[in-house]
């Protein structure tokens, strides 16, 4: 077992450690979900509301999982086995499986951000209602050569990164990758904000008014701080199985939340000014991604290169997700299987490519239901509502009441670091975040 753990990769700086975990934090959750979902439940007071239950309720769960990870040297599985064993590897086997189902159909999706920013060159900007915009997304995705080449080459990409380990495929990856997000960002936020109108947009996002507060909006801010996180699924744990033991876990569990944060916070610059100054109702839902927007950069000056940013910006960040939930099965498979990283990379991918075919089809091409929904949306209901938010809870009461010793001793380094936030953290965990889990878990299943 020492040997193991001497030979087990490792983060090669603190910064790729951070931009790493921060791309897995960073997806479609911050850019795709965030805006609509801030705009369905009025802008400025559930921004605050989100802000500050990532920084106690979402970062609190995020400490424990890379401690959980670095205490182990273990993947998801493993690490409860190494911890306490008995039933618990249980939670870790949740975990594999949410990593594993995710991605069939998140991978899905990222190829549909791939093929718009070609199309973005080809056709998609001279569509300049709404009506046109829907009727050519609905014809893409009802297209299965397309969806299907778009998924393969977006799930390549993933496994590519993959394969090279965590040194110089992740980290690496991710050097590049979230520099380039922030530039991005930044160009299309200085873009949108200096639109026609823009100022009814700003206002709305940055103006709160709480009395639009419902216990809806609270629940809606928990399940957003939950899943844009990455919480409950392995992905914390097995990136922090690779820190080093002399890593200050606390500081850095602050920075990768306020980099997520950041990120959702700069996508609203860009989504409200946008949609106010031509006119558009700030919580469309999610077509407001792949058909409103669209419609909205073809009215634009330049608008072709407007949309392919944004897009590029979709791309980039369902990319380093994607790579992270696919690090989760990989890492799995090389402790507990015995396979190399090449095998793991390979045979995965497949399964998982093959695993979510029926997602990519289900959209249109071949309507495939399941419970009532589309194969697509059946796989995201129960992962979200169901296995990713009870791996969320166990979680929280197994280093809340189970390993709180081994886990503390790890996350003060050994008494060599003062987490003067101890106590309260241990609050949050015990009692807080579970409270706040099953109220996301009461939502989702209503």
């Amino acid at each position: 077992m020492k040997q193991e753990k001497m030979e087990r990769e490792q983060w090669g700086s603190r910064i790729g450690f951070l931009l790493a975990s921060a791309g897995s934090a960073i997806g479609l959750g911050n850019i795709w979900r965030f805006p609509y979902i801030t705009g369905k439940n009025g802008g400025a007071a559930f921004l605050v509301i989100y802000i500050a239950l990532a920084f106690t309720i979402g970062a609190s769960v995020m400490l424990a999982e890379f401690a959980i990870g670095r205490a182990a040297k273990k993947n998801a599985v493993g690490a409860f086995r190494e911890l306490k064993g008995g039933v618990w590897p249980l939670v870790g086997w949740m975990g594999l499986a949410v990593a594993f189902i995710i991605l069939s159909y998140y991978a899905v999706i990222g190829g549909w951000t791939f093929a718009y920013i070609f199309k973005s060159f080809t056709g998609l900007m001279s569509l300049h209602d709404i009506s046109a915009a829907q009727d050519s997304f609905l014809g893409f995705i009802a297209n299965p050569t397309q969806v299907l080449l778009a998924f393969f080459v977006f799930m390549l990409m993933v496994v590519l990164v993959v394969y090279k380990g965590v040194g110089q495929g992740i980290e690496r990856a991710s050097k590049i990758l979230m520099p380039g997000l922030f530039i991005v960002l930044l160009v299309l936020v200085t873009r949108a904000l200096t639109l026609p109108g823009a100022s009814k947009g700003i206002a709305f996002y940055l103006k709160p008014d709480f009395s639009k507060v419902t216990g809806s909006t609270i629940i809606d801010a928990l399940g957003q701080a939950f899943y844009s996180l990455s919480l409950g699924m392995g992905i914390l744990i097995t990136f922090g199985s690779y820190i080093g033991k002399n890593e200050n876990i606390p500081k850095s569990v602050v920075t990768v939340t306020f980099l997520d944060t950041l990120v959702a916070f700069l996508a609203g610059l860009i989504i409200f000014p946008t949609v106010f100054a031509f006119g558009i109702d700030a919580g469309a839902g999610p077509g407001l991604t792949f058909i409103t927007l669209p419609a909205v950069f073809s009215k634009m000056w330049g608008g072709m290169v407007w949309s392919a940013l944004f897009f590029v910006l979709l791309f980039i960040a369902a990319l380093t997700s994607s790579v992270s939930l696919f690090e989760v099965v990989v890492s799995y498979c090389k402790d507990e299987l015995g396979w190399s990283r090449g095998k793991s990379s390979l045979l995965m991918g497949t399964a998982i490519f093959l695993f979510g075919v029926p997602s990519a089809l289900s959209q249109g091409a071949y309507p495939i239901n399941l419970f009532g929904k589309s194969f697509l949306d059946a796989m995201d209901w129960m992962c979200n509502n169901i296995l990713l938010t009870t791996g969320g809870l166990l979680i929280c009461l197994f280093v809340g009441w189970v390993v709180t010793d081994r886990i503390k001793d790890d996350i003060s380094n050994k008494g060599r670091l003062n987490f003067a936030l101890m106590s309260p953290w241990l609050l949050i965990l015990r009692f807080l975040a579970p409270i706040a889990i099953v109220m996301i878990m009461w939502s989702g299943l209503r």
